[in-house]
């Protein structure tokens, strides 16, 4: 019997990218992944992989590039975040259908926050797409999702990395993804092929969206809202995220633990995920061998 795994996915833009090597790389090492949890965008790549749809995803995304993201993106005049968060998940339906969390094969939990009730949202049944829409809505960016009278945003906000929502059975092994942590980045050696496509039509996009959106002139959206209120907020939430991912971290003590760096890109570099996929593949591996050679020290003591 293959060994089983518990596989808990944290929140960080783009860099969730490398989620996807890491699953690709479990699956390689003969392990099965019986359940999963998944904060923002662990959301994402957590519930379309517990659909079966992960390589249909990987395929989509690693052919994106920097004007791709931006036509994704559709700007909302809501004073609650300037990006309504529909236009992506229409893409997706044409390759990916939704289905309910209760139906998929793999136990799969999104975690959201509540801000009326200002607790977090476990959401374990239901609209597979409106738990992934609930738990990415990043504060001041992405408009909330309202369900059932209560507004629900980034799961990151209250848990950045969502250990104890797991389901966990007895003897398996917990894989925890930190895209949060504070260690150096080290690129794979492969090239970002998409970063240039398209240019001129993109720098186009770009200036429109400054204009009507006031911009400063030398502003670049990619550069993770790097202008007065959302640079003040945003450098806030990843201060709290990183703290609470140290400390959940800490306390539960995951088997394999696999680190990938906030500095690895901006928020919004989805363009990059050729690059962030083999970086997560890369990492994995590391902590895979670590992990085996403290099994063999432990059996040999026994």
């Amino acid at each position: 019997m293959k060994p089983k795994v518990a596989l808990v996915l944290s929140c960080g833009g783009a860099r969730g990218m490398a989620q996807i090597g890491v699953i690709e790389e479990l699956g390689k090492a003969g392990f099965e992944i019986s359940s999963v949890a998944g904060s923002s965008i662990g959301s994402v790549i957590g519930g379309i992989y517990a659909a079966g749809k992960l390589q249909e995803f990987s395929h989509w995304v690693k052919n994106l590039d920097k004007l791709d993201v931006y036509k994704l993106m559709d700007y909302s005049v809501s004073k609650s975040g300037f990006i309504k968060g529909d236009k992506v998940f229409k893409e997706l339906h044409k390759f990916i259908p939704d289905s309910n969390i209760e139906d998929l094969p793999i136990p799969f939990v999104a975690v959201a926050a509540d801000l009326i009730k200002r607790k977090e949202e476990v959401i374990a049944s239901g609209s597979l797409y409106q738990a992934i829409r609930s738990s990415i809505a990043i504060p001041g960016v992405i408009v909330p999702n309202k369900v059932n009278g209560t507004s629900l945003v980034d799961g990151g906000v209250i848990e950045p990395v969502p250990i104890e929502f797991v389901q966990r059975t007895e003897g398996d092994i917990l894989v925890v993804v930190d895209l949060n942590a504070k260690v150096n980045y080290n690129p794979p050696g492969i090239s970002n092929a998409n970063i240039g496509k398209k240019q001129l039509q993109y720098d186009e996009l770009v200036k429109r969206i400054r204009k009507k959106l006031g911009f400063p002139k030398k502003h670049d959206f990619m550069d993770t809202m790097k202008f007065g209120y959302f640079d003040i907020l945003y450098s806030s939430i990843t201060l709290m995220q990183e703290k609470l991912s140290q400390r959940t971290i800490a306390m539960h003590k995951p088997d394999i633990l696999i680190q990938i760096p906030r500095s690895a890109c901006k928020t919004f570099e989805f363009y990059r995920a050729s690059e962030l996929i083999e970086a997560g593949r890369d990492e994995f591996k590391k902590q895979f061998q670590k992990w085996m050679e403290e099994q063999k020290a432990i059996s040999k003591t026994v």
